[in-house]
């Protein structure tokens, strides 16, 4: 993906409406009875009941997820102190980043006071508000008397990120690289090169997890921090060794185990890792330029395990996979503070992640063939959806087991299940896909590439760096629509499949598709007239390796567009059918339909292939599959031959064949959906105490209908149709389409042609 040039940056944050969030209401407001509710004078009676009991403000305002983001401006990021307001686009971006993540709302809050005791009582003064407050971007050593005291006289939870975060991520990755050196915390040595806010967090928390302090020597920009030196603050003189014959950072790091630079780029060399002692462990977290290079620090020695703080090396050190998910856990329990028990838990369950099978989108999505623990494996990634759930839950815990939690969680399953709808909150999900396809873009064919929707998605596909575009059609058509509607088309292939250039292509595609289809009726001459029409060029292409994917169907008639797509590219050989799939993103979690394209009216065994076809999918797409087979009536309520008949027979056909899958049927879709109605009036029914995140329709008009009715009313994001089965990647998409829709479908031909790929090595 190209760097976002300052004019792009500008743009973004100023198109449209100005800054990146916005306050969205919750509740029905579109009558008088509704806004005599909302203000007067319906709310004064949540306002009297908080009065008796404040407490009651979790119950009745947005307090239990809202958070502060609160800074001064005095440290942002690599800028320095620019002041509250200049520093306001990034506390958005926090804010941002806390909701995509992990469903938590955030006002950003920018303080133009630098005298620590002013702001403290500045912010004590607005903490009602809200359920709990991340400083940000507030100089040392002021942010520690900030950060302790607000603790310590705010009863909701407080954190500085900027220590914390960095401490608690570069915790599990060090705990994890010193099993893979094979020693043992209480005995390595560490030089941590910078004494700031984030360098004494570290520390602390690795003595918390059992480093000896006496193992410890800081470095700051005049040196070893020794006792012999006059100019300590408190912060650095509780690490001052005893020793003054250290003086610099090379005499530190002679023999030592662990580096942990928090300082600036291009202060470590070959040499000095080579000093240290046999696997040594070397964490250069200054961004974006590390202490070393990846290629210097790898090129110094074999035995080196090695992380930094950039997303494109391995083993990042990236706050976001801990801020989002400790709050929400902490909010969750309504926790009084976050103490230390609960920052180790996050250690230790990020650490334990990495331990784990890594699920295939994940993989994917960073181009591994597929990652396991191990020195190029030591952190999760920050798009791995579990860090939700498995951070998340033992913050909880923690914060219930050290007693600071003012509602503990009854039910974990349930709670599991909370979590884990939140994965395709806020379009996260299609955000996650994206940086999939982005990852290792692929060759997508855009068969109706004379249309401006198209060409648009084309071009978007081409900015974002998700695929490389080929339009099929008349060049000049082409290239006046694209003049006419402003759009670049620099960098695209454009190709006419009728040109005089593209004989020979023709010729070569007519004589494989003859080769193939000659017992159908097909002749040398018909398909050389074929080899002409977009469809017939694009499948072709894919098919011989001439291209990645291919989306159509927006413009032509997709129901001959699909028996074009068996003949040319066929069906996989473990199916007997193939079908289609949409992806939800709502504020309920993610939800998968289907077939929404495909088979008008399945038979029984049409909807076995169709629900093994969407099992696989789903959980490709990191999601355990529930699925509800739903139908006009309930578990045999009617008798009579029809879809539900069908559907009955099918679930029959999967229990006896799949047991593990979790699908049950036939039943309405409010049964589906609402488990405790389905749970008490059906208790048998093999879905019990499980939340279904996949529906599988009788025929193609129910699914395709409720698909494009929840589409209407405004579920949020969508991909699909997403093709399940055929042989190569072909999408298809429909004439009411919009650009933003047939982009999505586009990412996920994308990674449709990575899974491919990953299968035929």
């Amino acid at each position: 993906m190209e760097k976002p040039s300052k004019e792009k940056a500008l743009d973004y944050h100023s198109h449209g409406k100005p800054g990146k969030i916005e306050v969205v209401p919750t509740k029905p407001h579109s009558t008088q009875t509704d806004l005599a509710l909302a203000y007067t004078p319906g709310v004064a009676e949540p306002c009297l009941e908080i009065e008796k009991d404040p407490s009651l403000a979790y119950e009745y305002t947005t307090k239990g997820n809202l958070v502060a983001v609160i800074s001064n401006g005095t440290a942002v990021l690599g800028l320095g102190d620019i002041g509250a307001i200049a520093g306001k686009p990034v506390m958005e971006g926090k804010a941002l980043l806390f909701k995509i993540y992990a469903g938590i709302d955030v006002f950003d809050i920018e303080v133009n006071e630098k005298d620590p005791k002013k702001f403290i009582e500045i912010v004590k003064g607005i903490a009602p508000t809200f359920g709990g407050i991340n400083l940000e971007d507030i100089k040392a050593p002021e942010c520690f008397e900030i950060e302790t005291t607000l603790k310590s006289e705010l009863d909701i939870p407080v954190m500085h990120d900027d220590q914390h975060g960095t401490a608690i991520i570069s915790a599990a990755g060090i705990l994890n690289a010193i099993e893979v050196a094979g020693k043992k915390i209480e005995n390595v040595k560490i030089v941590v090169n910078g004494a700031g806010a984030a360098a004494n967090a570290c520390t602390h928390l690795y003595i918390e997890l059992g480093l000896k302090k006496e193992n410890v020597i800081m470095v700051d920009s005049k040196g070893v921090i020794h006792k012999g030196r006059k100019d300590l603050t408190p912060a650095k003189a509780y690490f001052a060794i005893d020793r003054t014959d250290l003086n610099t950072l090379e005499d530190a790091l002679r023999g030592a185990d662990i580096f942990l630079g928090l300082s600036k780029g291009n202060i470590l060399s070959r040499d000095m890792v080579r000093s240290m002692a046999g696997n040594p462990i070397v964490f250069a977290l200054a961004n974006p330029t590390p202490e070393i290079s990846y290629e210097e620090a790898m090129a110094s020695r074999d035995d080196l395990i090695f992380a930094t703080g950039r997303s494109d090396y391995p083993n990042q050190v990236n706050n976001v996979i801990g801020f989002p998910y400790i709050f929400r856990g902490a909010l969750d329990v309504r926790a009084t503070c976050i103490n230390e028990e609960m920052k180790l838990a996050a250690v230790k369950a990020i650490a334990r992640l990495a331990h784990e099978p890594v699920p295939d989108i994940v993989n994917i999505a960073y181009n591994s063939a597929r990652f396991s623990f191990g020195k190029d494996y030591l952190i999760p990634k920050p798009l791995d959806p579990r860090l939700l759930t498995e951070v998340s839950m033992a913050v909880a815990k923690a914060a219930m087991e050290s007693g600071v939690a003012k509602k503990p969680v009854p039910d974990w399953n349930v709670y599991y299940d909370k979590l884990r709808d939140m994965m395709g909150y806020d379009n996260k999900l299609i955000r996650e896909f994206a940086d999939t396809a982005r990852s290792n873009p692929k060759r997508v064919v855009f068969a109706e590439g004379t249309y401006i929707n198209m060409i648009k998605a084309a071009v978007q596909g081409r900015n974002e760096g998700v695929c490389i575009p080929i339009l099929l059609g008349n060049s000049d058509r082409i290239l006046e629509t694209a003049k006419a509607n402003s759009v670049s088309l620099a960098g695209i292939e454009i190709i006419n499949s009728r040109s005089p250039e593209q004989f020979e292509r023709r010729q070569y595609f007519a004589e494989i598709y003859t080769a193939e289809n000659g017992r159908n009726g097909i002749t040398l001459e018909e398909a050389r007239e074929d080899m002409f029409e977009p469809n017939h060029f694009g499948m072709m292409m894919v098919k011989t390796g001439l291209a990645d994917a291919l989306i159509t169907g927006g413009y032509s008639k997709y129901a001959e567009t699909i028996q074009l797509a068996k003949k040319i590219i066929g069906i996989r050989k473990e199916y007997d059918h193939f079908g289609a799939l949409h992806i939800l993103s709502t504020a309920k979690g993610t939800i998968f339909l289907a077939d929404t394209l495909v088979n008008r009216d399945p038979d029984r065994e049409t909807l076995v292939d169709i629900t093994k076809l969407t099992h696989d999918a789903v959980r490709f797409f990191a999601h355990d599959p529930v699925m509800a087979m739903v139908s006009y009536a309930n578990f045999g309520s009617d008798q009579e031959n029809g879809s539900a008949n069908l559907v009955s027979e099918a679930v029959e056909i999967l229990h006896r064949d799949y047991p593990d899958y979790v699908v049950d049927g036939e039943m309405q879709i409010n049964f589906a959906l609402n488990r405790d109605l389905r749970d008490k009036k059906y208790p048998f029914n093999t879905l019990a105490g499980k939340n279904v995140n996949t529906l599988i329709f009788p025929c193609l008009s129910s699914a395709n209908s409720a698909c494009k009715m929840l589409l209407e009313m405004g579920v949020g994001e969508s991909i699909g149709p997403i093709q399940m089965g055929l042989k190569k990647p072909v999408h298809f998409t429909d004439a009411e389409s919009s650009v933003r829709d047939i982009f999505n479908l586009t990412i996920a031909a994308v990674i449709d042609a990575i899974v491919q790929e990953k299968k035929e090595k």
